[in-house]
């Protein structure tokens, strides 16, 4: 059901009554000083006191708080469970395992009343003579064993320790000093129940490294892992599975699992605790016969039940259900009939086993792509089951809870991807996903009390650690972070890996090579991607990636080199992998367009390819280097030479192309706007048009088509033109800049001209221009037949109570507006509805196109298709549905992140007007919006917007 609605007095009494609580949950975040502070216990010299009879989970992680405290203050606290003694005592335990605990309780010393009975609680309080002798005691407590875990793991991180210290070798800063403030400390009941990861794809990378220095995919590096997870606060896991048995492969992997306290589960094919790999490959005498119900009843039967025993008495989250053996459909179509009985027969299974009603025992069934068709043609599981709903594979959720519909007792969940093998391509080499764009999804998800369980697959976790702290941040308590606090996010988390020196610098690198790399993922770049001829695209893509690489270079000569291995990690090497592998595509297509023009330069780029190419490997090399090898092997993944959806089985360089250069030089000439050179073209050199209010610069280039230098002039130009070199050597190209001086040009349109010559040869160039009265033009003001508007550069906004949010940094180029992220809503268009206004002001008249681009959300609700209304001026308002109106296919959608929706509309006259579009469904997503006059330069981020006029 979604949350409901609070009224202005509720929200008051709210915050009346549940002061003391937000004073907790506030002072959370810095509870832990560095300097000393009245009142406060010091931990630089502290006895830890754990009871014998506490779980054994709680005594593993003591002993990393002991280390803990000696990376920090260098010295190393002794565990003891006697009776409480020393001057600074650490009392750490689970109320009711812990006798050291609950007779603080009973003595009224201990106020555990917030905490007591509640989902993985912890307190953490400075307690006055909690024994005699004694002046006071830090109390770290727990309503339950990850409750006490947590607090223990969450004082290690105020402390200084990051979560990633181990997974990223994220350096611990000494103190001297170090002090818990006076007062009560908790982080309340996480929002989402069970939250985790799915280790996946994990080959060549993590397979060969976790071979290489644990042996296997083993409990040593599972161990690693479940730290990971619980100091991150999460709780479950659905362990590595291609190829792999967690339960078989390492009989130690459920043990040490259940003793740390995470809940394990399988993936969504991967039913009753059983592993793929352990049907008929795995064991002899396991998997007999055929992966099919129909005909193998009795032995998929007895393989579901021999698993469940082997695991029943282990906290485990049993996923039910079934899909074909090797992540393949079932059936053709939908057998609900059969998967019914499974259901039920898996349910019988695990009553029998447990010798308690099945609802007792978690379960999950995960809709993961056809097996959604099931549910949504009628197949329901028992109330107690959580539906595990998923997203497309790429970051879209497919499908949300009706909020309609009464709740189920054991709710919804999300299966989430920052990794993925199959179409319309695999991802899972670098960190394309932005946290924006998890918050926008997620945050439907929370709104839509998808709250059970949220799992992302990460693939070979590294290098998705910014990702994966936000997710299991978020999922800990989605109402703490708002949009508009993102990037703080973004510092918040440079600022625990790096200190404070440079916490800004490296938070906005994180948000901005996020966003470049989430515009089309590595994997899906080609020569054909970005435009060589419009808008400067492909040369800004590569200026803009080389300049992010100069900022994280410069901060990594500043850092101290303790630092530099973490910073590699995290963040110099994707960004300089990233701009690396997108000017390498791009070199590649000017070697072939200029091969094709003929440019004596085309051999040069043909061996920047290469260069480039070389370069990727010793940047994977380097990686591989870093922390004395610890991580070889972890970013093999290929990710060049895809030619289909499945990853090359060798990296194979982009194809180069190579000419003849003769002696003799001969001059050519390029222009902005076109793959046409002159003199060899017939058609008329044309640039785009020049507008007044704009006053934008354009590009001619003149390049060689032979080995030795000549001269060039620029002739008969008209005097308003102006050129930023009329003459010259050109030994290989040069680019010359052409503009206009306004001062000197005729009102309205015209065209200029001007020549260069080289010898006898002249290529002569037109210049369109348009010279406007700006004193009446208010808005986005059209150039060269369009006008292109940020979605969050809206004029006003209307109507709009917790109607469109501002989402920062989200999309391609800018920020985005999403509609309803605060409440879920499908309503019917009205003039009470938010609203965003657009002004802008139009040369062209006539028949137009008006274009949206739209992050390309899914139709989650299965309601027809999301649906936004937009009119001009005070017109009739059209409503559009982005799923029916688009001609984009979801491969389209998903390879480009953006769907495309086209309109026409007629403007009958030149001049200002304004654009409204309306909010109809919750999860609409605009990110810019195009007006344009027939067709425009061709690109992939779509033309730069447009300049205003207030």
């Amino acid at each position: 059901m979604p949350k409901p609605s609070i009224t202005n007095f509720q929200k008051f009494c709210s915050l009346f009554l549940c002061l003391g609580f937000f004073q907790i949950a506030f002072a959370q975040k810095d509870y832990v000083s560095f300097e000393k502070v009245e009142n406060a216990f010091s931990l630089n010299s502290v006895t830890l006191f754990v009871d014998s009879e506490d779980h054994e989970g709680v005594h593993l992680v003591a002993k990393d708080l002991q280390k803990d405290f000696k990376k920090v203050t260098g010295s190393e606290p002794k565990i003891s469970s006697e009776e409480i003694n020393g001057e600074y005592p650490v009392i750490i335990g689970t109320i009711g395992k812990s006798k050291l605990i609950d007779k603080l309780i009973s003595s009224a010393k201990l106020d555990v009343s917030k905490i007591e009975g509640k989902w993985e609680n912890f307190l953490i309080e400075v307690v006055k003579n909690p024994s005699p002798g004694v002046e006071k005691a830090l109390v770290i407590t727990g309503s339950d064993k990850r409750g006490t875990i947590f607090g223990m793991y969450d004082l290690s991180e105020k402390m200084g320790v990051s979560p990633w210290h181990w997974w990223a070798d994220v350096p611990v800063k000494k103190s001297e000093e170090l002090y818990v403030k006076p007062g009560s400390y908790s982080a309340g009941t996480p929002k989402v129940k069970y939250r985790g990861i799915f280790i996946n794809d994990e080959e060549p990378g993590l397979g060969n490294w976790a071979r290489e220095k644990f042996g296997g995919i083993n409990s040593k590096m599972y161990e690693q892992v479940f730290k990971l997870i619980l100091r991150l606060k999460g709780n479950y896991l659905w362990p590595a599975m291609w190829g792999k048995a967690f339960n078989e492969d390492d009989p130690k992997n459920p043990v040490l699992a259940d003793k740390y306290g995470i809940v394990m589960g399988t993936s969504h094919h991967e039913p009753m605790v059983r592993a793929q790999k352990e049907w008929g490959t795995h064991r002899e005498d396991y998997g007999n016969g055929e992966w099919d119900y129909q005909t193998n009843e009795k032995g998929l039967k007895q393989f579901w039940k021999d698993g469940f025993e082997r695991n029943q008495d282990y906290e485990n989250l049993v996923t039910i259900g079934m899909r074909g053996d090797g992540d393949e459909p079932m059936t053709e179509g939908t057998a609900i009939e059969l998967l019914e009985n499974i259901v039920k027969d898996q349910r019988d299974i695990i009553a029998n086993v447990t010798g308690k009603p099945a609802e007792e025992t978690p379960q999950v069934w995960a809709l993961y792509k056809e097996v959604q068709d099931y549910y949504d043609q009628g197949m329901r599981v028992p109330d107690d089951v959580t539906l595990l709903l998923a997203d497309d594979n790429w970051g879209n959720i497919r499908k949300l809870p009706d909020p309609e519909d009464e709740p189920r007792e054991g709710g919804y969940g999300i299966y989430y991807h920052f990794d993925y093998v199959g179409g319309p391509r695999n991802y899972k080499w670098l960190n394309t996903t932005q946290i924006e764009r998890v918050w926008e999804q997620m945050n439907l998800a929370y709104q839509y009390d998808a709250t059970e369980l949220w799992v992302v697959n990460v693939g070979d976790l590294k290098p998705m650690e910014f990702p994966i702290s936000f997710f299991l941040d978020f999922a800990w308590d989605p109402e703490a972070i708002d949009a508009n606090e993102l990037q703080d996010y973004s510092k918040d988390w440079a600022k625990k890996q790096f200190g404070d020196e440079y916490t800004s610098e490296i938070g906005e690198i994180l948000d901005t090579y996020t966003k470049y790399n989430s515009r089309r993922k590595p994997e899906m770049l080609s020569p054909e991607t970005y435009s060589l001829i419009n808008y400067n695209e492909a040369e800004n893509v590569v200026k803009d990636y080389n300049e992010l690489v100069e900022k994280a270079e410069e901060i990594n000569n500043r850092l101290p080199a303790e630092y530099k291995d973490a910073y590699f990690q995290l963040v110099l090497f994707p960004v300089k992998a990233s701009a690396n592998l997108n000017e390498l595509y791009v070199a590649t297509a000017k070697n072939r367009l200029y091969a094709e023009q003929g440019r004596a330069i085309a051999n040069s780029y043909a061996e920047k390819v290469e260069e480039l190419y070389k370069k990727d490997s010793e940047l994977t090399e380097a990686y591989h280097n870093i922390s004395d090898g610890k991580w070889n092997h972890m970013m093999s993944q290929n990710h060049i030479g895809y030619t289909y959806w499945q990853q090359p089985k060798e990296q194979v360089m982009p194809e180069v192309k190579t000419i003849e250069v003769p002696e003799k030089p001969e001059m050519g000439v390029a222009i902005e706007g076109s793959k046409e050179s002159w003199p060899a073209s017939n058609e008329d050199a044309r640039l785009p048009e020049f507008t007044s209010v704009t006053d934008q610069k354009s590009y001619v280039e003149i390049f060689n088509k032979g080995k030795k230098e000549f001269d060039f002039k620029i002739k008969k130009k008209d005097k308003w033109i102006k050129v930023s070199d009329e003459s010259g050597l050109i030994s290989d190209q040069k680019r010359l800049s052409v503009s206009i001086d306004w001062n000197k040009v005729p009102k309205g349109r015209s065209t200029g001209n001007l020549s260069i010559q080289q010898g006898g040869n002249s290529v002569k160039i037109e210049v369109p221009i348009n010279n406007i009265n700006t004193k009446n033009v208010k808005g986005f003001v059209e150039s060269d037949k369009y006008i292109a508007m940020e979605a969050a550069n809206y004029s006003e906004k209307g109507n709009d109570e917790q109607g469109w949010t501002l989402v920062p940094n989200l999309g391609k180029t800018a920020a985005t507006m999403t509609a309803f992220a605060e409440t879920p809503t499908h309503k019917e268009l009205s003039k009470d509805n938010p609203y965003l206004e657009y002004d802008f002001h139009n040369f062209s008249t006539g028949e137009m196109n008006i274009e949206f681009l739209l992050s390309p959300t899914l139709d989650f609700q299965n309601q027809g298709g999301l649906r936004f209304a937009y009119s001009i001026d005070d017109g009739k308002p059209k409503i559009i549905n982005m799923h029916k109106d688009t001609d984009d296919d979801w491969g389209t959608s998903v390879g480009n992140n953006i769907t495309r929706v086209i309109s026409e509309l007629n403007l009958e006259e030149k001049g200002n007007h304004t654009l409204k579009i309306w909010a109809i469904d919750s999860g609409m997503a605009i990110q810019k919006i195009i007006i344009r006059k027939g067709e425009i330069g061709n690109s992939y981020l779509g033309p730069p917007g447009s300049k205003t006029v207030k």
